[in-house]
């Protein structure tokens, strides 16, 4: 907001909510290409390949090739750009992270059976998914306020003055069936009651021209603990199963401004609303974590030499979770206003909840070249309008469930990868994944209600992303000497999609504006290991 607002009032309203919408339970469901230098630098291609640390968390039939024991570690260098661009024009935010996303045991055990001569066991710690993103944008030219969807809505579900203000013996954050949305943009003047208790003005009028901007910064990570078994029969069928802990955690920011000139604003005597100059900046935290558990089974049948068939299952992630909030406005207006300030203390809301994430389900076809080539092809099938939400007793949310299956749909990823023995100590890999949209084509448009307030309503960011498909191009070396190896791999990935300010609606004057985003990553990947 501009600093040249007349008699800027400062109205912080400290809460923390906690609430679970459609859109936070698919954002937390997503994974990454992510584990050792060889694994992606063939694309993830090794769900009929097995024989690395990886597939413990990919095909756990894949433990069911090794007959040495092996310990391996990798680390990651992540360079992180996002593109946004609004109204044709565009800002770049670049973030930059290092990390150990994968450090894995195997022991291979010879059983002197001919009908199952190895049995095998290994753990493994892996980053399997982050949320890392950081975006920001101008807007040159409002079409709406986000004031008048706020104002729409509780006008709609007749919430009175009285509802809204806080006093000695009223908290109506806590005392108040009242959005939390409505309470703090009533106590930041971004809506006026005009001609009754329960009509609301917003900001934006006949007349109105503004402009505004969005600042958006995402952190946290999926990691896995997978603790696997497995083996062969008659050297022709590999098999695993095992058990996945996971440890999730994601912070975000989101601030919004919209600064407005000849907007509907409250008069001096706060008895309607008068033309003026007038804006806000809307300041949003959000944080989750908890932990969850999966489970796997797979299998890797090698009728001959030359060919290899993959088939894994992956049920839900089965998380319990907790979630906090919290937000704050400032806000000014134009000439002649009163100029009262004024903190109203919000209620500190502690949330738990329940996610299941889809079902995973991938196979898999390679084919042995002689001793030098090795290409692999993967399909993986994710029906992301199944993730589930409960609330901590377990009782499902269906109004957010009811959203999920509206705005998302089922994910195809297919991976391609190939490996070139140079020598007997140098090969060379290459890679190609691409995954498709997740989401409903009204989604995606930014034709959908979209509920963002949580089935409390004291959800308190408005905004959303928009993810939409995702591809990775790789490339890597590896070196192998007696029982040694090392990989190195570069990765290359790009996801398109967007980010909507609030959402579509038939309120007037509360049109959204919608970003285009374009998050590019280039990692560097190194893995080390022994076989023994």
């Amino acid at each position: 907001m501009k600093k040249s607002l007349i008699a800027v009032i400062a109205a912080s309203l400290p809460l923390l909510a906690g609430a679970q919408t459609a859109t936070d339970a698919f954002q937390l469901s997503q994974l990454g290409l992510r584990g050792t230098a060889r694994f992606m630098s063939m694309g993830g291609a090794f769900t009929a390949l097995g024989g690395d640390l990886s597939t413990l968390n990919q095909n756990p039939g894949g433990i069911g090739l090794y007959r040495n024991s092996e310990i391996g570690a990798t680390l990651d260098i992540n360079m992180l750009s996002t593109k946004s661009t609004t109204q044709g024009v565009y800002s770049n935010s670049d973030m930059t992270k290092v990390n150990c996303n994968n450090f894995g045991y195997v022991g291979a055990v010879y059983t002197g059976s001919d009908i199952m001569p190895y049995f095998n066991w290994g753990a493994s710690y892996s980053r399997v998914g982050s949320f890392d993103r950081r975006f920001k944008g101008r807007i040159g030219s409002l079409q709406g306020s986000l004031s008048n969807l706020i104002a729409g809505y509780t006008t709609a579900d007749a919430f009175n003055e009285n509802d809204l203000t806080g006093g000695p013996d009223y908290n109506p954050y806590l005392d108040s069936q009242a959005p939390w949305m409505s309470i703090l943009a009533y106590n930041s003047y971004m809506m006026t009651p005009v001609g009754s208790p329960t009509n609301y003005q917003g900001m934006w009028q006949s007349g109105t021209s503004g402009e505004g901007s969005f600042d958006s910064e995402e952190k946290g990570y999926v990691d896995e603990y997978a603790i696997n078994f497995g083996g062969n029969i008659s050297n022709i069928v590999y098999w695993g199963m095992g058990f996945g802990i996971t440890d999730l955690e994601y912070r975000q920011s989101v601030y919004y401004t919209e600064d407005m000139q000849n907007a509907a604003i409250p008069t001096p005597q706060n008895d309607g609303t008068t033309t003026g100059g007038g804006g806000f900046g809307l300041d949003s935290w959000k944080h989750m974590w908890g932990s969850g558990f999966n489970f796997k089974i797979g299998a890797i049948v090698r009728p001959i030499n030359e060919l290899r068939f993959g088939f894994a299952v992956h049920t839900p992630t089965y998380y319990n979770l907790k979630q906090e909030g919290f937000a704050q406005t400032d806000y000014g207006m134009g000439t002649g206003f009163s100029g009262n300030s004024e903190v109203n203390e919000g209620y500190v809301d502690y949330f738990e909840w329940k996610l299941r994430t889809p079902w995973r389900i991938m196979a898999g076809v390679a084919g042995v070249i002689g001793s030098q080539a090795i290409l692999s092809l993967d399909y993986e099938y994710r029906p992301m309008q199944k993730i589930n939400v409960r609330d901590r007793d377990g009782y499902e949310y269906t109004d957010v469930n009811g959203d999920v299956e509206n705005y998302y749909k089922a994910v195809n990823i297919l991976r391609l990868g190939a490996e070139y023995r140079l020598t007997p100590s140098w090969s060379v890999r290459a890679g190609y994944q691409w995954q498709s949209s997740p989401v409903e084509q009204k989604f995606e448009r930014g034709q959908e209600y979209v509920y963002t307030s949580g089935p409390d309503d004291t959800e308190t960011t408005p905004s959303f992303t928009i993810d939409k498909t995702t591809q990775y191009v790789t490339f890597g070396l590896g070196y192998r000497y007696k029982n040694f190896y090392a990989d190195a791999a570069y990765v290359h990935g790009l996801r398109k999609g967007a980010f909507q300010t609030f959402t579509s609606n038939n309120y007037e004057g509360a049109t959204p504006v919608q970003a285009k985003l374009s998050d590019k990553t280039d990692q560097i990947v190194i893995s080390a290991g022994f076989k023994f």
